[in-house]
């Protein structure tokens, strides 16, 4: 008999329909989603924001997306899939702080019947609920919590959670995209059980191409993840030379774009194995070639310091493929399902390889599981809206 697939959309809260067709059963509403950041610019939140809005505007509902701006080679208005986009410059953004004061006039100067907060990490948050609030139209929050390389933000969070709560505590609803983000923000926020629900992200891995590129005769182990300190691509590199005592054909390849690129290329140089370590991302259009990367892996890891929801271990997981994750934030509710290996985060980089040639030697393999999907995800947020938004004429 073989073993049940694991539904990873569940987590915990009941499964919804998935069909454009539930959509499309959700009365017709203008939707603005207000995001501090957006395509070009590609991560977990822009993609959210992205993949939702197309799929609810294909279901009949007016959709627009409000950003931010720091490059003049961005248009202030565009148009993405059908989708208008509005960015309006902003301040503060070495930091991330994003200061962009006509968010609240876009916002107070639309007929919207609800605004959607993607992201609550950067000032658009409160100014986008302030706005909103004001103007009285109704808002809902997803989290979209993250790590961050810079120990001033990370040590400043806290108080920034502290400040938002008003605000917060009042949204028509607050969204984790996790049972842990919830959870999370359920304490730092002081709300109750009934405040948060969770809506988890959608994931999709198209087929493979058929065509892999050799990268090497030994294991490939495939660090994933953006290029940034927190999400523990150097402890990989560090562990990398006690993996290759044991296996000295391995080879580690680090999937991702980003700043940290230069100081990680510098780490391998500096440690001496920079011949078998290659740095490189793949388009945001050309998914099939990471699923071709991950088919290949003999080991996946992502170890970062914290993530709200863990897609990309969670498609190495579809595939397969033996994972490493750091036994934390939501990465450590794959650890508790057996779905990956969990390290502690202070593991030292010899504990890294032993884990990393335990998983070559004796590869752990993942029970089947079925990821969630962004269709669900459209979905369960239409049925969101429309039961707050009651009495709301249609869209014609």
């Amino acid at each position: 008999m073989s073993a049940p697939v694991q539904h990873l959309s569940a987590t915990g809260v009941r499964s919804h329909a998935t069909s454009e067709a539930a959509l499309a059963a959700t009365r017709r509403l203008r939707i603005l989603a207000v995001t501090p950041h957006f395509l070009p610019q590609i991560g977990g939140t822009e993609l959210h924001t992205y993949e939702t809005a197309r799929r609810l505007a294909a279901a009949g509902h007016h959709v627009a997306v409000l950003t931010t701006r720091d490059d003049s080679d961005v248009p202030a208005r565009d148009v993405i899939d059908g989708i208008p986009v509005y960015r309006a410059a902003s301040f503060g953004n070495r930091l991330d702080l994003r200061l962009a004061p006509a968010i609240g006039r876009v916002i107070r100067a639309g007929a919207w019947d609800l605004v959607h907060v993607q992201g609550i990490h950067t000032l658009v948050a409160p100014l986008a609920m302030l706005a909103a609030r004001r103007a009285g139209i109704p808002y809902v929050v997803t989290f979209h919590s993250g790590g961050h390389s810079s120990r001033l933000r990370n040590a400043v969070r806290s108080t920034q959670w502290r400040l938002v709560r008003p605000l917060a505590a009042r949204a028509n609803a607050l969204i984790g995209v996790s049972d842990f983000e919830s959870g999370y923000f359920r304490e730092q926020l002081g709300l109750r059980a009934d405040q948060v629900v969770t809506i988890p992200n959608g994931a999709h891995l198209p087929a493979p191409t058929g065509r892999p590129a050799p990268l090497g005769e030994g294991p490939l182990i495939v660090s994933v993840g953006r290029l940034e300190r927190y999400k523990g691509h150097h402890r990989v590199v560090a562990a990398f030379p006690h993996v290759l005592r044991r296996h000295p054909a391995a080879w580690l390849r680090i999937a991702g774009s980003g700043p940290y690129e230069e100081v990680l290329r510098r780490q391998a140089r500096d440690l001496g194995i920079d011949a078998a370590v290659t740095i490189d991302s793949i388009p945001a259009g050309e998914r099939e070639r990471m699923t071709d990367l991950l088919q290949q892996a003999a080991v996946v890891t992502l170890l970062s310091e914290y993530e709200s929801h863990g897609i990309a271990a969670l498609e190495a997981i579809s595939l397969g493929r033996p994972t490493i994750v750091t036994d934390a934030t939501a990465l450590g509710e794959l650890v508790e399902r057996r779905l990956a290996v969990g390290l502690a985060p202070a593991s030292t980089p010899e504990e890294i390889a032993d884990a990393i040639c335990g998983q070559i030697e004796r590869p752990h393999q993942p029970p089947p599981v079925e990821l969630p999907s962004w269709d669900e995800c459209a979905a369960r947020l239409g049925e969101l809206y429309a039961s707050i938004v009651t009495d709301t004429p249609c869209v014609s």
